[in-house]
């Protein structure tokens, strides 16, 4: 009998919310066969079985949210299925028949709590066959090949035997109150997700002033990165950016690429190459923060916030500084399509260096980024608006209208300090003004 358990799906990601089980009690599963779809506050991802077998019993209902490492369905793994084709001991051993009512009628305490039990010695067989896994059980409880009566085939000891002497106590022995006061309690049921449907208006119920809106598992992943994030002292750096040479470029090209592509070519690429380029000049922000000081990192893998209806997720785009303008503008179509269709994988979170924020498609021009920490850099692409501006001429100065875009970076002051950002800041904004006719799109 193997123990599946709720694993763990991404860097601290602490629980996870039983989505859908792709097999049901009775079916033969195969090692690494998708056995149940499983939902965190990054991601939903199919779960692969850690055994083959046949699913034996499913411990935690769909829905059902539970930390990691829990307990969440058996499998009856080849070894099981030949034990019970085995036969059978004629007569039941003296020790397993005293200890079988003990079994079901007590519930089962930790080592701290049977320390202080007597396991009546058995009559069991020294020589008994046993598995190595088996055998160092026996180590691990201080027991005795005879003190185990073995239920297999051949009086074969098998892993329940020795749990059955290890976890029950004989009948009508008594159990210490000090022992009973620090046995832990049971553990709580699951608890049942429960989120409020997207798009839906909230309604109070006739007579009542409040009412409580359950968080879905993104928003307590939020709420506990946000709350990371405030160990971290924020400062901030503001430009404005010329974006006349960028918007025209994007003109130009849009309609062609996008008969040629199938996508549409957006500003986040251009941004997102700028942030890049400028995080080669400025290494100390392609960077975490650990207590032990700054880890600068030499991959670039810049996260690009994707809103969503119940939040925000940041999937990661790797090695940005190898990609073209084409292959990062797929790439973030990619991750946002999959994000918003609820079929990202965990290969596309963690990782990230740097994070590059579109706040500007809502419509804002200016916005305090909150870091994605451990990361110590973020910036905003504000919306691009038309506003006069002095622009130096041969001739003068004169006042035009131009598209700017304001930009935001958000860094950690313990890594960096305002200089630092307005070097980076500064690289990245003569990036995107320098984009021309001759700027390369694949």
């Amino acid at each position: 009998m193997a123990k599946v358990t709720m694993p763990q799906l991404g860097e601290s990601v602490a629980e996870g919310t039983i989505g859908r089980w792709l097999k049901q009690p009775g079916d033969t599963v195969a090692k690494y066969e998708p056995l149940l779809e499983v939902t965190t506050d990054k991601v939903n991802a199919e779960v692969p079985s850690p055994f083959a077998g046949v699913l034996r019993e499913i411990l935690v209902p769909e829905g059902a949210t539970v930390p990691n490492n829990t307990e969440i369905a058996v499998i009856d793994t080849a070894d099981d299925a030949a034990e019970a084709a085995a036969p059978a001991l004629a007569a039941t051993p003296p020790l397993a028949a005293a200890l079988a009512p003990a079994a079901t009628a007590a519930p089962v305490l930790t080592a701290a709590v049977t320390g202080s039990i007597s396991i009546p010695a058995a009559h069991g067989d020294p020589n008994a066959r046993m598995t190595p896994a088996v055998r160092r059980l026996l180590r691990e409880h201080g027991l005795a090949p005879e003190q185990v009566p073995g239920t297999g085939g051949g009086g074969r000891i098998t892993r329940e035997d020795v749990l059955a002497v290890v976890d029950a106590p004989p009948a009508g022995a008594p159990v210490p109150a000090a022992a009973l006061a620090s046995a832990p309690s049971a553990p709580m049921a699951p608890r049942q997700a429960a989120t409020l449907p997207e798009g839906a208006s909230i309604a109070f119920p006739a007579g009542a002033d409040e009412v409580l809106l359950p968080m879905s598992q993104m928003r307590k992943g939020i709420a506990a990165q946000m709350t990371r994030a405030l160990a971290a002292p924020h400062a901030y750096v503001q430009m404005e950016i010329d974006v006349t040479r960028l918007v025209a470029l994007r003109e130009r090209a849009k309609g062609g690429y996008q008969s040629k592509e199938g996508i549409g070519l957006s500003f986040v690429p251009f941004v997102v190459k700028a942030a890049a380029e400028a995080l080669k000049r400025n290494p100390t922000f392609n960077a975490h923060w650990t207590d032990q000081g700054v880890l600068a990192k030499r991959r670039i893998n810049i996260g690009v916030a994707v809103a969503m209806g119940d939040g925000l997720i940041v999937p990661v785009i790797r090695d940005a500084d190898a990609l073209s303008i084409h292959g990062l503008n797929r790439a973030i179509a990619d991750v946002a399509g999959r994000a918003r269709a609820g079929k990202l994988k965990l290969d596309d979170f963690g990782g990230g260096t740097f994070t590059v924020d579109n706040t500007g498609y809502l419509g804002t021009n200016l916005v305090m980024p909150i870091l994605n920490v451990p990361e110590v850099g973020i910036v905003t692409m504000e919306a691009i608006t038309k506003r006069p501006v002095v622009v130096s001429t041969p001739d003068g100065d004169v006042i035009a209208i131009r598209p700017i875009m304001n930009m935001v970076l958000g860094l950690d002051h313990r890594a960096n300090d305002g200089a630092g950002g307005a070097s980076l800041l500064r690289d990245i904004k003569a990036w995107l003004e320098g984009v021309g006719p001759e700027t390369s799109i694949y």
